[in-house]
């Protein structure tokens, strides 16, 4: 768990924003992106809204905390703009601040909040945190296919996969974004939009007595990616 409080949640995510950065992650994800005017959804401490700077973009990062917009601003710069907002619930000025932004692409990364926020409890099994994610991902692109200017959105989650199945995975993860996240909107994604990266070199062995099944051997915790794309 990402922590209860907003201290907390920083706090955790300090510690693994830097992580992901000094592994190449944050390089990763912006590379994926074509856009040079990029919405941010969520920033959490800015490590992200960093990697789209030194690739050159400029970025709107809208999030509902305050603290997080104000570490996006110390670790990124002060010429990043900043809207707090809750990308589900925008008010018409709100709308209108990000329209005339004018972004090209947006992205949504490792969405999380703290567990205030996502009611998420110890005993949940994770449900709380992951219909929190699916509802702001709805959110993210709704707002996006409101903007015609969007040509691409990006989403990044963590998740473990067993490697050797990484491609069925991408036809899972596909299907998954087009029948929730997308649906009825104009963007759509192929297996090739659909990418997964190690976080690590740490693999979690799961194997149990009596199954053989290659596919089952190992699972890797990963960075699932997608990038939709806009129908013209």
């Amino acid at each position: 768990m990402s922590g209860r409080t907003v201290a907390d949640f920083l706090a955790y995510w300090q510690n693994e924003g830097d992580a992901y950065a000094r592994h190449g992650d944050y390089a990763w994800m912006a590379a994926q992106v074509a856009g040079r005017r990029v919405l941010e959804i969520g920033c959490g401490p800015g490590f992200g809204t960093q990697a789209l700077v030194d690739r050159g973009c400029t970025v709107l990062v809208v999030d509902t905390l305050p603290e997080c917009l104000a570490a996006a601003r110390e670790r990124a710069g002060q010429g990043v703009a900043t809207l707090c907002a809750d990308v589900g619930a925008l008010n018409a000025a709100q709308h209108a601040e990000i329209q005339a932004f004018a972004p090209d692409a947006a992205v949504c990364w490792l969405m999380g909040a703290p567990a205030e926020t996502t009611g998420a409890g110890g005993s949940d099994g994770g449900n709380a945190v992951a219909a929190y994610r699916e509802k702001v991902h709805r959110a993210v692109a709704e707002l996006a296919a409101s903007l015609p200017g969007i040509g691409q959105v990006h989403f990044v989650d963590r998740t473990a996969i067993p490697w050797q199945a990484k491609d069925i995975g991408r036809d899972t993860l596909v299907r998954y974004h087009l029948d929730k996240t997308l649906r009825d909107l104009p963007f759509s994604a192929t297996r090739s939009d659909a990418l997964y990266r190690k976080l690590d070199d740490k693999v979690v062995d799961l194997r149990r007595p009596g199954s053989n099944h290659p596919a089952l051997k190992s699972v890797a915790p990963v960075l699932a990616s997608l990038l939709a794309h806009r129908r013209y």
